[in-house]
């Protein structure tokens, strides 16, 4: 789970070179999930017979994930991506609720106090004070939207432990190549003229590091109890926000990086909760 974590926390790196290369984020996405969907549409065909009787854990996967990797990749693309990523992890206060409503998970004292500090975090980086004085943009309610849909992505897989998990990977790209074929035919925007060459690190990027960042997180998804899986997955946050510091000469204000610190220690309470 922290390896995957780290992964999806650098992807903003490719994606914003690849985004000045002239690749509209609906494109993108769509090459690099599409490439992998494709791959893996034979293994979803196979093992139909294991998964006949929990097709609706299939399409739950299919839509939450389109709707979640679609929604981080605009957010990150065209927004601040320590904010971006600050908001978009308000997943383990979605998580919490989730494995508690979906999956009858147990909220202790220790994980309870895990989402507050989770929400009080992104309380204060949206601002919250003045929040309605100043909508927050666009960008924001995508953040927020990439987070809400990838917890019901991660319950999902977790309630489905009869489905293969090759099957819920498959699932995962095929949502996203989906909905962003449906937004391409809608023109919301243009597929870019570009020559095959131009795509071919596009592919590779979808090949080994989309696809290695899935199976890792996901895989780890199946084994760990929903809240607590959401809540380790902070180290995405804490790579992003580093990288984007040192990398990107990004820098946060002192309401976000309270609210960082906030969210940060939610994940080591539930570290401590587990190992305790």
């Amino acid at each position: 789970m922290l390896f995957g974590s780290m992964l999806w926390g650098l992807t903003w790196i490719p994606l914003k070179y690849f985004h000045q290369q002239g690749m509209d984020v609906i494109p993108l996405v769509l090459m690099t999930n599409g490439v992998v969907a494709f791959l893996l549409l034979p293994v979803l065909i196979k093992q139909f017979p294991l998964w006949r009787n929990d097709q609706k854990y299939i399409w739950i996967i299919l839509i939450s994930s389109g709707i979640a990797n679609l929604a981080f990749a605009t957010a990150m693309i065209y927004g601040d991506v320590i904010r971006v990523m600050v908001l978009f992890y308000l997943l383990p206060a979605w998580g919490v609720l989730g494995g508690k409503f979906f999956l009858n998970e147990k909220i202790d004292r220790t994980r309870l106090l895990a989402v507050l500090l989770a929400l009080s975090g992104a309380f204060l980086v949206l601002d919250g004070f003045n929040f309605f004085k100043t909508s927050a943009s666009w960008i924001d309610f995508l953040a927020l939207l990439a987070g809400f849909a990838l917890a019901i992505n991660n319950v999902a897989f977790r309630a489905s432990v009869n489905v293969p998990v090759a099957s819920k990977m498959s699932a995962v790209f095929m949502g996203s190549s989906m909905l962003a074929i449906v937004l391409l035919v809608f023109e919301v925007q243009p597929f870019p003229d570009m020559n095959m060459s131009d795509w071919l690190p596009v592919f590779a990027f979808g090949l080994f590091w989309i696809l290695l960042a899935t199976l890792s997180t996901q895989w780890a998804v199946t084994r760990l109890e929903v809240g607590q899986s959401s809540i380790l997955i902070i180290m995405e946050l804490v790579t992003a926000v580093v990288s984007a510091m040192w990398i990107g000469g990004e820098r946060a204000s002192l309401l976000e990086a309270i609210g960082g610190l906030l969210i940060v220690t939610a994940a080591y309470f539930e570290t401590r909760r587990r190992i305790s």
